[in-house]
């Protein structure tokens, strides 16, 4: 089964095809914009799917990242996603930015727990805790530094996310460190969704308000659970 995953949590528009049968990517486009994903996410599928020598009749899934992330980038992602799954007829797959990240950094200390941690602004940390098996324990939710901070110690955890040096310089300590950005490579969501198989449609996971309006010229359809 090929699956094309999909990610515009963060500051990046990226679109992949994977491989699941045989565990490897076909094809990949990667576009570090800021904003402006609703005018290049088509464009940026396409050219991934040119790489990977496929097109939509060859995908079994659609994959996407979740959030938390951007407001406006997470309904333009999985509003994508779900469109292209309902016209093709075959299932969409969401896949959180912390479970994403929590795996990469897994694949680096195996064995041990994780906690995905984002800088969220306004003094909030969005977090997981995953345990060694990389069984979700607690979130994902929005905490403060000092509760973050508290978990981390208290499991050993690697950390993986933005809120890394943050939660290592209040504790005072060093620790184990996955990935430090605000999302995870677009074939980590390929894979994980690959893994997960059919589920709920996804929605995106919104662990507070918006802060901004969507973008001029996408219109979002009503996104029901």
């Amino acid at each position: 089964m090929k699956v094309l995953a999909i990610d515009c949590a963060a500051s990046l528009c990226a679109a992949c095809v994977y491989d699941a049968a045989a565990g490897r990517e076909l094809g990949r486009t990667v576009l570090d914009l800021g904003k402006g994903h609703a005018e290049h996410l088509m464009a940026v599928i396409a050219e991934a799917l040119k790489a990977a020598e496929t097109d939509y009749a060859g995908l079994g899934a659609i994959a996407v990242s979740v959030g938390p992330g951007s407001f406006t980038g997470l309904r333009v992602g999985v509003s994508t996603a779900r469109g292209l799954a309902l016209a093709l007829k075959i299932p969409s797959i969401g896949v959180t930015t912390l479970e994403a990240l929590a795996a990469e950094a897994a694949a680096a200390f195996p064995g041990r727990a994780v906690l995905a941690a984002l800088d969220a602004g306004r003094e909030e940390i969005h977090a997981a805790l995953y345990d060694r098996t990389l069984v979700l324990t607690y979130g994902p939710a929005v905490t403060t530094l000092p509760e973050a901070t508290a978990l981390a110690i208290e499991n050993s955890a690697v950390l993986a996310g933005t809120a890394v040096a943050q939660i290592a310089a209040l504790a005072g300590r060093g620790f184990d460190i996955g990935p430090q950005t605000a999302t995870a490579d677009i074939l980590t969501y390929a894979r994980l969704a690959a893994a997960k198989g059919q589920g709920e449609r996804p929605k995106p996971l919104y662990l507070r308000g918006a802060d901004a309006k969507p973008q001029a010229g996408f219109i979002l359809s009503r996104l029901r659970p």
